[in-house]
């Protein structure tokens, strides 16, 4: 279920990337765009490592939950949402640090 969830995200921050790339209707709407793109597409593929890789479903979940805050507000303003959304997104930030963290921790038990 993990692995679909990240796959999914995956496709879904290349999309919203593109959509930054070629409709955002300003350059701040492209780049909220496609610096969640980029976070959401590193956290996507850092979940599969971990789930599929070291075995840690766990920290994966946390990785694609963090990233699907902290993207999906940058989404959501770029399209039109009220500013003050931006106030959650650093809590999606503070999910995917806190995720790096305990793998941090759990790798460094190996």
């Amino acid at each position: 279920m993990i692995a679909t969830i990240a796959a999914l995200s995956a496709a879904l921050a290349i999309a919203a990337g593109a959509f930054g790339a070629h409709g955002a209707s300003s350059a701040q709407a492209a780049e909220w765009l496609r610096t969640g793109a980029f976070y959401q597409l590193v956290h996507a593929v850092a979940a599969l490592v971990l789930i599929r890789g070291v075995s840690q479903p766990g920290i994966a979940a946390s990785m694609l939950g963090g990233a699907a805050i902290f993207a999906f507000t940058l989404y959501a303003m770029a399209l039109g949402a009220p500013r003050w959304l931006g106030a959650v997104t650093p809590v999606g930030g503070a999910i995917m640090i806190g995720a790096w963290l305990v793998a941090a921790w759990r790798f460094s038990r190996f």
